[in-house]
């Protein structure tokens, strides 16, 4: 293994300086950086042209000047190499400040869109098809294509209008409407219906409950006004947390092993428990390192709580009972959030207008941990729901022909032939062959990423790679250019990298040797 991944980083690196020269020589011949110098009536030109040859080695031909760039660019990616240096803009701005801001922005923007398009796009994938040919099936493909050829410009002027504009008004009153509520009864009923499996009375059972629950739910959320004082408190955590747990027991180990529901569901009721405690250290001086330091804390605890069950499989209940308690501990965290809503709505500065439509923040807005954090959230709702409707449409469509070739494996009829429940058939022999054909997708898709989300960034004012990319590419502006290349064609090695020692993981069969 070892012997492998370093063959196969020297064969990156070898790939990375052939093509950043390949690079640089094209795009130092496509123009000329002087030009707006040159064009310029400034009685000092000759003084500002000869200061930017100087600061750039234009006077150096490019093939040379390459290999002064690369100088400096070694230290970035060589460990306790020299000093950083990826020389300046046309603008006399450090290219490490330029792209650690922008690399900034660009995973605030991605990193979100990206695991829930993952997360979304292949469990629909999947439940369409283990219910092949169904309406829910039809559904799915109709959605997946619909948003797959939509271009994402115009989906994000939509979510401007129709997330943010409108969603804005419907705010300042937060009441549904008789009609809406039965339409989205109705509509959460067919998709239960076609989700589910078991004889048809249980479909139309579960079905029929989830429509009666939506429509209550709707009425109590608009009788109370939850959704200018939202708040989930000690019976929501036990109530969602407990559904959570439920699930997640039934997927992992199924409800044969009750030492594990019982793991999960202790988990959530020690959150529940310490909710008042833990009020006083959320503060108003509540850091992401506390946050991420009490998630560790969380994971350890279930881990324990499972653990203390026993049983003839404590690894299921190991699981069960961190992944419990980290859901658990995300409620208590959402619920603290949802404390600061009205504060947030109410500021001067947002005026009952909380969903923005551009940039990643209120300028100048800095209000406490709490308040920050709602304003980050709100204005990366549209763009990670415009980014995220398009890239789970690819998605869908390749988990579902990966499921539906595995379902049609002998191995898979053997399964069922030894009497294994279609729990197990699905998640224990299915589920973990099928995401073996999505590892190289989805590593090539994190790494593109990175480089910028060049329609999404422009449209809602997000200044990430892809804007620097563009704006470096029209000017002809080389360092900030290679800086981008540079970051981009690293992470695209190292996850083509992982994504080779992950078929090893999902495929027992699969290794890899020097």
């Amino acid at each position: 293994m070892l012997g492998y991944v370093i063959r196969r980083l020297a064969i990156a690196v070898v790939i990375l300086f052939a093509s950043s020269f390949l690079v640089y020589i094209l795009a130092a011949y496509a123009g000329d950086p002087l030009e707006d110098l040159r064009q310029s009536r400034d009685p000092n030109r000759e003084a500002l042209i000869a200061q930017r040859t100087a600061a750039l080695n234009l006077d150096v031909p490019p093939v040379l000047r390459y290999f002064l760039w690369l100088r400096g660019a070694i230290g970035c990616v060589v460990p306790f190499g020299a000093t950083c240096d990826l020389g300046t803009s046309l603008q006399g701005f450090e290219v490490t400040e330029l792209l650690s801001r922008a690399i900034a922005q660009t995973v605030l923007l991605v990193t979100a869109a990206t695991i829930l398009s993952i997360v979304i796009g292949i469990a629909l994938g999947i439940i369409s098809a283990l219910r092949q040919y169904s309406g829910l099936d039809y559904g799915v493909t109709f959605m997946a294509f619909l948003f797959f050829s939509l271009p994402v410009f115009w989906v994000a002027v939509l979510l401007k209008e129709f997330g943010a504009i409108r969603f804005n008004d419907f705010l300042a009153e937060a009441s549904f409407s008789p009609v809406a509520i039965v339409l989205a009864g109705i509509v959460v009923g067919l998709v239960v219906y076609g989700a589910s499996y078991g004889t048809t009375r249980t479909r139309v059972l579960v079905s029929g409950g989830a429509a009666a629950t939506t429509m209550v739910l709707m009425l109590g959320i608009g009788a109370s006004g939850w959704l200018r004082t939202p708040f989930l408190g000690i019976p929501g955590i036990l109530l969602v947390g407990g559904l959570i747990s439920v699930g997640v027991t039934f997927l992992i180990a199924g409800f044969r092993n009750k030492r594990a529901l019982y793991s999960g569901l202790t988990a959530v009721g020690v959150a529940a428990i310490v909710y008042f405690p833990i009020q006083s250290v959320l503060g108003d001086d509540a850091s992401w390192l506390l946050i991420a330091g009490l998630g560790v804390v969380t994971l350890i605890v279930g881990a324990v709580i499972g653990y203390a069950f026993g049983g003839y499989d404590r690894s299921q209940n190991i699981r069960i009972g961190a992944l419990s308690a980290f859901f658990a501990g995300g409620l208590v965290l959402l619920d603290r959030f949802m404390q600061s809503w009205p504060q947030y709505v109410g500021h001067p500065r947002i005026r009952n207008r909380p969903i923005s439509t551009v940039g990643s923040s209120t300028p100048g807005f800095d209000e406490g941990f709490w308040l920050s954090g709602i304003d980050t959230m709100t204005h990366l709702i549209l763009p990670t729901a415009a980014l995220m409707l398009v890239a789970l449409a690819g998605y869908s469509r390749y988990s579902r022909a990966s499921m539906l070739e595995i379902m049609n494996m002998d191995y898979i009829r053997t399964a069922r032939a030894k009497g294994a429940s279609e729990r197990s058939v699905v998640m224990r022999h299915a589920f973990r062959n099928a995401l073996i054909p999505l590892a190289t997708l989805i590593a090539f898709d994190i790494g593109a990423l990175i480089g910028g989300a060049v329609i999404t960034e422009n449209v809602f004012a997000f200044t990430g790679m892809g804007q620097l990319f563009i704006q470096a590419l029209v000017i002809v502006d080389l360092n900030p250019l290679m800086g981008v290349f540079l970051v981009t064609g690293i992470l695209a090695m190292v996850f083509n990298l992982v994504a080779d020692l992950l078929y090893s993981v999902l495929d027992p069969r699969v290794r890899v040797k020097a």
